[in-house]
């Protein structure tokens, strides 16, 4: 077991904590990048979409997790970031243009939604959430001069300096760059004063208050925040779609998003990557598993989503920290063999008395 020793407050906000997480999550990036050598088309093609999954976990994390507020309408901003890039692209836009600028709408959007809803909380704000995005689901159907309406709307393929990118490891690279890039600007935003008050929030909003923080504000800017990364991914997943139709940000996708932060582990960078490849494999594995059921149970239909849903639930009843927590009980138990004692994770009743007089 390793002991820190911690005698200043740039180590307690350090994204490395010592030179082990360096060595590791340099093996990692190692893999990742020489993983099109090893790996057929097929499989980089399902990384390329668990990077995706992701960055939209990542951005989701950033309002459930880290501020406490539960959305069932992300799917609403990953349209938004896939529409938005693909128009700009059908007009001559360059990719390294149209994807930040896909971003900045999905945050402004964000922002402006979030004005109405700054007051809510809980089941509201989740309701409210989801009419959200059943109205850019309306939107998208009616305004067919600029999205194609039922129609659909083509994809263009990504061009990095008039050189374009056809061949799946090419985007999987693409997708690779961009987590990377969204993934530091989570950390730093949590270390940040501003992912401070967030998680202040989340514990109390009483307490957070009584602080000076301003509620408003920054629910406002962590829902802008999260909008506009999740409008990121949107904007890759267009890409990896190569044709957009409504159908593609059902009610469904925003129910994946949230169970990926969920059963990944809440309020964890860690957990938004860990959601995303158990989401991004679950459909393979579902698909794989009716070839041996029975036609009467593997043709049922909404067999997914209700699977979805359980998991979900299950994961909420019997492991609310997720598969990282999970994760972190194995590590310690390794760590500590064999001196672990089984109540070293016992959960206990703990709240602030202010949250009990609301």
């Amino acid at each position: 077991m390793r002991i820190l020793f911690k005698t200043t407050y740039n180590q307690d906000i350090n994204i490395f904590k010592h030179s082990g997480y360096v060595f590791w999550y340099g093996i990692l990036l190692a893999g990742l990048l020489l993983a099109p050598v090893a790996l057929g088309e097929f499989y980089i093609g399902e990384m390329a979409f668990i990077l995706v999954y992701g960055i939209a976990g990542l951005g989701l994390m950033v309002l459930v997790g880290f501020t406490g507020l539960a959305s069932l309408g992300h799917a609403g901003f990953m349209a938004i970031g896939a529409y938005a890039n693909a128009y700009l692209l059908s007009r001559g836009w360059p990719f390294l243009v149209s994807l930040p600028i896909a971003g900045m709408i999905g945050a402004t959007t964000g922002a402006l939604i979030a004005v109405p809803l700054k007051r809510m909380t809980g089941i509201y704000f989740a309701i409210a959430t989801l009419a959200f995005a059943i109205i850019v689901e309306e939107i998208i159907i009616h305004w067919e001069s600029v999205t194609g309406g039922l129609g659909g709307l083509s994809v263009d393929t990504v061009d990095l300096f008039g050189y374009e990118l056809w061949e799946p490891w090419q985007f999987y690279y693409v997708c690779l760059g961009v987590m990377i890039l969204m993934t530091l600007v989570t950390l730093n935003l949590i270390r940040s004063p501003s992912g401070r008050a967030f998680v202040a929030i989340r514990d109390s909003e009483v307490s957070a208050e009584s602080m000076g923080i301003n509620l408003a504000k920054y629910k406002i800017m962590s829902f802008a925040i999260s909008g506009g990364i999740t409008a990121v991914a949107g904007a890759l997943f267009a890409h990896k779609l190569m044709f957009l139709t409504p159908d593609a940000f059902k009610f469904l996708l925003s129910i994946q998003l949230l169970m990926m932060v969920v059963v990944g582990g809440l309020g964890t960078i860690h957990g938004a990557i860990f959601g995303a490849i158990f989401v991004g494999l679950l459909p393979q594995v579902i698909a794989i598993a009716k070839d041996y059921l029975p036609p009467r149970i593997g043709e049922f239909p909404g067999m997914e989503p209700g699977i979805f849903g359980l998991i979900l639930v299950l994961f909420i009843i019997f492991e609310p920290k997720g598969i990282y927590g999970r994760w972190l009980k194995l590590k310690l138990y390794l760590e500590m063999f064999p001196l672990y004692r089984r109540a070293t994770f016992k959960k206990q009743k703990t709240y602030l008395k202010t949250e009990r007089l609301q």
